[in-house]
């Protein structure tokens, strides 16, 4: 049994100890920008490429506008991904209907706009997860953290709108599968920002919301783990280019080194174990 710390202060309920911790994957588990980044500029080359082919006419007219509109509804910035934008924060399916709302826009029936825009991403989805280049790799500490979770007897989980096959790709990439009793998402049914889905995830773990700690990089993440009525809720800053822009009212964890384990009140002091040197 133990307790969270913050910087060295305790921080959840005094009346029962965490006994589970639920991570978002992109932006809190992983640092997935240059890959986000990479696939959204594929997004918008193949959806141009692709009107240029089918509706030549249109592609003309509205070139300059295909590309802004785009750029806008996929949170792109000269230098990276807006953190709280479609890209970092909404599923595959999400993405897509952006998309063929775009193109909507410009003048295509809807399923002219929803065919064209299901090519585009199956033109550019070979960018995206541990197929990349630009594959998403560990937050720094990561690994030590997980190693003291586990050590202290904490249950672990992902709760990710990324589909199954790309957050177990992720894990295995950085051998840490084992770490992770369970997993909850895009393919899961109800998808996270529903409180639905934390309360799904915690019966996996055999865990009560109540005894859990959340950590996510988005305002849903954390308004979705309030409304469940987690115990911890923690937002996670350090994945990005640019600080994601969250709620004052949250705590907020910059390294996951801020975050210590201590014994429950009465308990004896849990095993001493020296997190591994990682890039700070």
């Amino acid at each position: 049994m133990v307790r969270l710390l913050l910087r060295g202060q305790p921080i959840g309920p005094d009346d029962q100890p965490i006994r589970a911790v639920l991570f978002d994957k992109d932006g809190t588990l992983s640092i997935s920008e240059p890959m986000l980044h990479a696939l959204a500029e594929a997004r918008v080359f193949h959806c141009r490429r692709l009107l240029q082919e089918r509706h030549p006419q249109l592609a003309d007219a509205a070139a300059g506008e295909l590309v802004e509109l785009l750029r806008r509804a996929y949170g792109l910035e000269v230098n990276g991904v807006n953190p709280a934008g479609t890209t970092a924060v909404a599923s595959r399916e999400h993405n897509l209907i952006s998309t063929a709302t775009v193109l909507a826009q410009l003048g295509l029936g809807w399923p002219e706009a929803l065919a064209l825009a299901e090519a585009v991403f199956s033109a550019s989805d070979g960018l995206h997860g541990q197929g990349s280049r630009h594959r998403p790799i560990a937050t720094a500490g990561l690994h030590g953290l997980l190693a003291e979770l586990a050590a202290a007897g904490l249950r672990c989980a992902v709760i990710s709108n990324d589909q199954r096959e790309g957050i177990a790709a992720f894990l295995h990439s950085e051998g840490i599968s084992q770490r992770f009793q369970a997993c909850w998402s895009a393919d899961h049914t109800p998808r996270k920002p529903d409180p639905a889905a934390v309360h799904a995830l915690c019966r996996e773990l055999a865990v009560p919301a109540t005894a859990c700690a959340l950590i996510g990089d988005a305002n849903s993440d954390l308004h979705m783990a309030r409304e469940a009525g987690v115990a911890v809720i923690l937002g996670y800053t350090a994945a990005w280019s640019q600080h994601p822009p969250l709620d004052p009212s949250y705590l907020q964890l910059h390294h996951w080194r801020e975050l210590k384990l201590a014994p429950w009140p009465g308990r004896t002091a849990i095993p001493s174990r020296h997190r591994p040197q990682e890039p700070s």
